[in-house]
């Protein structure tokens, strides 16, 4: 019988749920089980891909085209694996399915209720992903935090399995202990509260995740362990660490797994961490550092930096940097300025590498542009990713190949030179305006051109990435572009649809229609990310 791991948060949000169940699957998989983890998001979005990145973070887009919170990115980085759609649901699209069902009378007549038909629809999705993914155990990440209206019909799902099967289920509660800065003294209180709200929801957790800023004490561990009735070896410190790479091992020295494998009744098997370590070892013990400048529009909101909203770019650059035995110093650097005060372009020549991610939408576009042509023209390594790729060319169109204002049809529906046009497919979505989980997603194969970076990078012709975009290189201006110096080094299986575009005379100009980030992992790092990082050190000394 497959086992279930529920993960709920409590006290704030942003706990590190996400990370947590993350590490324990990473844990788990070490000692030789078959895990997957999947997530549960509140909101009643069908899916993230219509959510706002500054608020929720970026979109994470999975091998068959699913849009997903960020945390599924987590999953796939730490289990070094690929999570399908099976593996997410929203509160929308469970009601969604529910109503579905129900108008095609699968219910047979009866009289549909929130309870029990919406919590029975999750305990379904959640069994069908297990049995789908063959796992021997499934760790269940509910989104939100205990206390909150939203997440109660899942917390409920939950109750029901456990009741069902309560050998085969555990419930882990991932909390937050502050320490007032003017008492310096850790607080359990809180956490006590949120223990009392889940036991009024039926709930008792088995174990208790205590997030901080420093390890737990013994006293701390035994005044939660008396007053929410758990063992006292079941109050888990998991204190702020360097790197989220570091939690399963901060984990692994609770003896968490071991502990966990007890409580599900399952038989221990040998511990294998030691290519975790290495690679944590790796992040930490850079022996040089590269300045890489990142240029957006989500980064500033007020006097707050988001970069939620490129997590996986940021995760990519990191795990790049640690295979070129360096560290990366990122910089946020907003396109608002440089189309406000073009001059300030100049302060790029003190990086050593130049990403523009990918994005939607007019604002900062202009700023993005002059970024881009200032990485051409000064030989500054430069990774340009989706929409990144899409504005290489219509520099490269203006400055190069001199089509003076030359745009992408998204800004300029009326440019004389649309060398980024949208698809034709997309057009007629759009018309209908049927936005949601519309756009081109997920994996689809890529031929490379030999000779060309790219090909060196990957070490092979064809390839899969991810995408996610309404948009694509207009083919009726490809002559003009590649007589002028534009490499096109990827192209659909079909060779209709460009999805790389290079420079040939340049250390590293590389633009990518996919997104190359969404497959990097600590375990294996992209290709493109560790060329680009490579070239990157290379101008460094």
């Amino acid at each position: 019988m497959p086992k279930f791991i529920f993960v709920m948060g409590g006290v704030i949000s942003g706990v590190g749920k996400g990370v947590t169940v993350a590490s324990i699957a990473t844990l788990l998989q070490a000692r030789g089980f078959k895990v997957t983890a999947i997530k549960i998001d509140p909101y009643v979005n069908v899916d993230a891909g219509t959510m706002n990145p500054t608020e929720h973070g970026e979109v994470f887009v999975t091998e068959d085209g699913d849009e997903t919170d960020q945390d599924i990115g987590n999953y796939e980085r730490f289990l070094n694996t690929d999570i399908h759609r099976v593996n997410y649901m929203t509160t929308g699209r469970v009601y969604q399915s529910v109503i579905e069902r129900e108008r095609n009378l699968d219910y047979g007549g009866k009289c549909v209720e929130v309870v029990p038909h919406i919590p029975e629809e999750v305990i379904r999705r959640i069994r069908l992903a297990t049995k789908k993914t063959g796992s021997e155990i499934t760790i269940v990440e509910i989104g939100g935090t205990v206390g909150e209206y939203q997440n109660i019909l899942f917390l409920e799902a939950a109750r029901l399995m456990h009741y069902k099967d309560p050998n085969d289920c555990l419930f882990l509660l991932v909390t937050y202990l502050p320490i007032p800065g003017n008492l310096g003294e850790m607080k359990t209180k809180p956490t006590q509260y949120v223990v009392r709200q889940l036991n009024a929801a039926g709930i008792q957790p088995d174990f208790i995740i205590c997030r901080s800023e420093e390890p737990v004490d013994e006293p701390r561990r035994k005044k939660i362990s008396t007053f929410c009735s758990i063992p006292k070896d079941h109050v888990i410190s998991n204190p702020d660490v360097e790197s989220i790479y570091e939690v399963p091992l901060v984990l692994d020295r609770e003896r968490f797994a071991e502990k966990i494998i007890k409580e599900l009744n399952l038989k221990p098997k040998k511990k294998d961490l030691a290519a975790w370590q290495r690679m944590v070892k790796k992040l930490k013990n850079g022996s040089g550092t590269v300045k890489i400048g990142m240029i957006g529009k989500y980064f500033a909101s007020g006097d707050f930096i988001l970069p939620d909203a490129y997590i996986s770019v940021i995760e990519a650059i990191k795990h790049a940097a640690a295979v070129n035995n360096v560290k990366a110093e990122i910089d946020w650097l907003n396109s608002d300025l440089y189309e406000k005060q073009p001059s300030a372009v100049k302060e790029l020549k003190k990086y050593d590498g130049i990403i523009v991610p990918g994005g939607f939408g007019k604002r900062g576009v202009e700023g993005k542009i002059l970024a881009i042509k200032y990485a051409r023209e000064n030989k500054i390594p430069f990774l340009g990713l989706c929409y990144g790729m899409q504005l290489a060319t219509v520099e490269f169109a203006r400055n190069v190949a001199k089509m003076a204002g030359a745009n992408t049809t998204e800004i300029n529906p009326k440019t004389k030179f649309p060398v980024i046009h949208i698809m034709a497919d997309q057009s007629e979505k759009l018309a209908k305006k049927q936005y949601g989980n519309t756009m081109r997603l997920g994996g689809y194969p890529c031929f490379l051109t030999k000779g060309s970076k790219s090909f060196a990078a990957y070490g092979q012709k064809k390839i899969s990435e991810r995408h996610r975009h309404r948009y694509e290189f207009n083919n009726d201006f490809r002559k003009r572009l590649t007589a002028k110096g534009l490499l096109l080094a990827g192209l659909s299986p079909d060779g209709n649809l460009v999805e790389i575009v290079e420079l040939p005379n340049h250390p590293f100009f590389v633009g990518t229609q996919f997104h190359p980030e969404l497959k990097s992992r600590p375990l294996s790092p992209h290709p493109l990310f560790k060329e680009f990082i490579a070239a990157a050190k290379r101008l460094k000394k």
